[in-house]
């Protein structure tokens, strides 16, 4: 598997412009003697988050302290919480007990290592007591 970081990739045209995170990070694509502008497996997830009642700022506060920890682990390429913006009546808005996460990862197995990590299980020990719901969709890019 070819390993390249964002900056190296932005040189070849398809880093930064396309979304590929911060400078130096690392990303993984299939094997090939030639740069490829296809990754590998790379995954996307949406994890929709609700909040009991009055909770969303708890959370995102553990949220918050946990992102370094996430940022470092190997495969990461994007990692965020975002919320409603006030964007008036071209959206749905998910509420202010709901907040989204929006994650890329440079294959499944690098999501499923994060998932196992125990940064992340300390944050849902945090956590739990605060979470109503969650709902996580993990998509491949086209």
């Amino acid at each position: 598997m070819l390993r390249v970081t964002v900056n190296e990739a932005a040189g070849r045209g398809w880093g930064r412009s396309a979304g590929y995170g911060t400078p130096n990070r690392a990303l993984y694509f299939r094997d090939t003697p030639q740069w490829s502008s296809h990754p590998m497996s790379m995954v996307h997830v949406i994890a929709v988050i609700e909040a009991k009642p009055g909770m969303r700022d708890r959370i995102l506060e553990h949220f918050r302290a946990n992102v370094p920890a996430v940022h470092a682990e190997d495969g990461c390429i994007e990692y965020g919480a975002a919320v409603d913006a006030e964007a008036g009546s071209i959206q749905t808005k998910f509420g202010g007990d709901t907040f989204v996460v929006v994650e890329k990862w440079a294959s499944l197995d690098h999501l499923k290592a994060h998932g196992a990590s125990p940064h992340m299980a300390a944050y849902a020990a945090k956590t739990r007591d605060m979470i109503a719901g969650r709902t996580i969709r993990v998509l491949s890019p086209t």
